[in-house]
């Protein structure tokens, strides 16, 4: 019982650091958005090329929109040491990158929910892809959370390249957008590329707690 008040109390903070932030969120989301407007400026005005283009432009801009994020993943906490404090008030560094993985979802990819219906009008896509666009968005951006909490704490490490963490995230998330946009765009094998996805996110969430934590024990360490 004490643990659940405790991971209680951990997103209580974690929603009053997000509200306290959401600049950074409309931030991300009109870079997203920007940046569409950019690449449907650039391809013109041929629908069937933006229908045919369109979900790897969104999924690759959803891509770095989520490295924007990655500073305060661990960064704040660390600096102020607040990890130490939460560490000590009994959640171990794995549970606590567990924990952080799943607010990063909720506070920072959820969001996106709303905008890539928008998105995908401007880019003529239509609704029955829209929808499994969303459902590819939600295991992806799942992974890309688990891929950014290994990069967040690789940074803690590496304070003078940040970039550094970003190509981490970028290189391994290939795989993540070759099955997220063939969910889309090949619905005769919608459920075997799902599967697919969610065992990639299985195996990143099993992976990455515990190179997180190793991470943030050694820069703590050699704070």
């Amino acid at each position: 019982m004490k643990l659940i008040k405790k991971i209680f109390y951990f997103f209580v903070r974690e929603f009053k650091i997000s509200f306290k932030n959401l600049n950074d969120l409309f931030s991300n989301v009109l870079f997203f958005f920007l940046a569409i407007f950019v690449f449907v400026f650039a391809i013109g005005p041929d629908k069937q090329a933006l229908n045919t283009f369109g979900i790897g432009i969104i999924w690759s801009l959803l891509l770095l929109s989520s490295t924007l994020s990655l500073r305060r993943f661990f960064q704040d906490d660390f600096n102020n040491d607040a990890l130490i404090v939460i560490h000590m008030g009994g959640l171990s560094y794995e549970l606590i990158v567990i924990l952080k993985i799943i607010s990063h979802f909720v506070f920072v990819k959820l969001p996106f929910l709303i905008a890539i219906p928008i998105a995908s009008t401007l880019v003529h896509i239509d609704y029955n892809k829209i929808i499994l666009l969303l459902i590819s968005f939600i295991i992806g951006s799942l992974i890309l959370s688990c891929l950014g909490s290994i990069s967040a704490a690789m940074n803690l490490l590496n304070k003078r390249n940040f970039a550094l963490g970003s190509l981490i995230v970028m290189i391994f998330s290939i795989p993540m957008i070759i099955f997220s946009v063939a969910v889309v765009n090949d619905e005769e094998n919608f459920s075997s590329l799902i599967n697919i996805l969610i065992g990639l996110f299985l195996i990143f969430f099993a992976i990455s707690p515990w190179v997180s934590a190793a991470c943030i024990r050694l820069a703590l360490s050699n704070k």
